[in-house]
């Protein structure tokens, strides 16, 4: 790596020791009050840095970028989604966008997994019971739930999150389904038996448990709309770790309403950080379980995603191509 220190502006507070880390290989700039930049905050970002650092948080768009000087090279984006980005107007502007992809699959794939228990065995209704006073005792037929064992999950999206989420679903004896823009390779259709479903639709109407678990593209914004949320069967549970944008939120909050579905998991909201009040009262009524985007917020996850975005910094400084890149014809 060239002695010269690039001129880094990371906008969200990192973990200490990645923020220790970039403090000695780059002039970094950090954010210390760990409030998103404003749109002007960006723009003066974008004009002074060699390498942006921003997170999901942060809309890099084309008009965004159109301020950006002749110095910023890199956005090394600390997340594996690039939704947040325009990577088309930054490649046109000469700017490579890095990302941190593999590293949040498996804790990703494990809020999933508990979502799925959590939404189907009432476990936010059981709490609630606790802490108001409401347990009485032990009673055959009180907090009654579902049997996850044996039911038909099926997965939209088997990419790297969705194939985790599969492997453990066998392990808890679903049966694993999926939708994916390919099919995957014969020999982890075998491994997880899984079925491939080419009809999104058709995938929709058998199954018991749906997960969310694709990129968010112009594609898949609204991809679970109304029409395909009453596709699933009455007493159904939907997952979502992905983004809050690929489930129609107000149609989701009907077909709760309505009872067509028996519950949601969502990790992620359409439009957060705000939460519906709708949303919010049927989490109240034990019909939605309701987390603020912690699917990637473990301690070694967090450390591991800045180490990569550390490594791309460094790899490019020196002049090479960095391991993470996005091109702007990818998801």
């Amino acid at each position: 790596m060239t002695n010269r220190k690039p001129k880094v502006i990371v906008t969200r507070r990192l973990p200490e020791a990645v923020e220790a880390r970039m403090a000695e290989l780059f002039e970094a700039t950090f954010n210390g009050d760990d409030i998103p930049f404003s749109r002007a905050q960006l723009i003066e970002a974008v004009r002074t840095a060699e390498c942006l650092v921003p997170t999901v948080t942060d809309r890099i768009d084309r008009s965004v970028l159109s301020q950006a000087g002749g110095q910023l090279k890199l956005i090394a984006n600390f997340g594996n989604g690039t939704d947040n980005i325009d990577v088309a107007a930054a490649g046109e502007k000469g700017i490579l966008v890095t990302n941190t992809p593999n590293v949040l699959t498996e804790d990703t794939a494990d809020m999933t997994i508990g979502l799925m228990i959590a939404v189907a065995r009432r476990f936010d209704e059981g709490v609630d019971a606790l802490r108001e006073g409401a347990f009485k005792g032990w009673s055959p037929t009180w907090m009654l739930g579902r049997r996850i064992w044996g039911k038909k999950l099926g997965i939209v999206g088997m990419g790297r999150i969705g194939t985790a989420v599969a492997r453990r679903a066998k392990a808890f004896g679903l049966n694993i389904h999926y939708h994916n823009r390919n099919r995957v390779a014969e020999q982890i259709e075998q491994e997880l038996e899984a079925t491939y479903w080419e009809s999104l639709d058709r995938m929709l109407a058998h199954m018991d448990i749906v997960s969310v678990n694709c990129p968010h593209t112009p594609a898949t914004f609204h991809l679970i709309s109304a029409r395909r949320l009453q596709l699933m069967p009455p007493g159904s549970i939907i997952v979502n770790t992905a983004r809050g944008e690929i489930i129609d939120q107000n149609a989701l909050v009907s077909a709760l309403q309505q009872g067509q579905l028996a519950g949601a998991g969502l990790d992620v909201l359409e439009h957060e950080p705000a939460v519906s009040p709708e949303l919010m009262e049927l989490s109240h009524q034990g019909k939605a379980v309701l987390l603020p985007h912690m699917g990637s917020a473990t301690i070694e996850g967090r450390q591991e995603m800045g180490e990569r975005v550390i490594i791309n910094i460094r790899v490019f400084m020196d002049g090479d191509k960095p391991p993470d890149r996005v091109l702007p014809n990818m998801d």
